[in-house]
């Protein structure tokens, strides 16, 4: 005979295992943001926290196989930073020298407020050097 709360308990899921090609290619997916971890879990039976253990293990492997610690990979996205910063500054300077030029603001109109403003600066820095 049933207990009076019994009937309020969930009733357990039951989990099959899954294969080391199903957990590879669940990863896969959400690593390309082909699917989230929520619509996986769903699709493949798996519990989200599962999902999330595969994808730290699989996370921790790669660094591993690279040999790349935190540390270095810190100094890694540092570095591309650099190169990034670099590149736009260069960008800029190049527009702000043909909106001299030709004395049209490119930039005001197809770009975001804040990176005209960074290109006006420019410009009103090449005006006060050129005299």
């Amino acid at each position: 005979m049933k207990t009076q709360n019994e009937h309020w308990r969930k009733k357990k899921k039951s989990y099959q295992k899954v294969t080391l090609e199903t957990k590879l290619l669940v990863v896969d997916q959400i690593l390309n943001d082909q699917i989230s971890t929520n619509f996986a879990s769903k699709k493949y039976y798996v519990p989200r926290t599962t999902i999330t253990y595969w994808l730290r293990k699989h996370i921790t492997l790669v660094q591993q196989n690279t040999g790349m610690s935190k540390l270095d990979e810190i100094k890694k996205l540092k570095e591309r930073i650099e190169e990034l910063e670099f590149v736009k500054d260069f960008q800029q300077d190049i527009i702000a020298d043909m909106e001299l030029i030709t004395g049209v603001d490119m930039s005001k109109k197809s770009l975001p407020k804040t990176l005209a403003k960074e290109i006006e600066k420019k410009k009103q820095n090449r005006l006060k050097e050129n005299g």
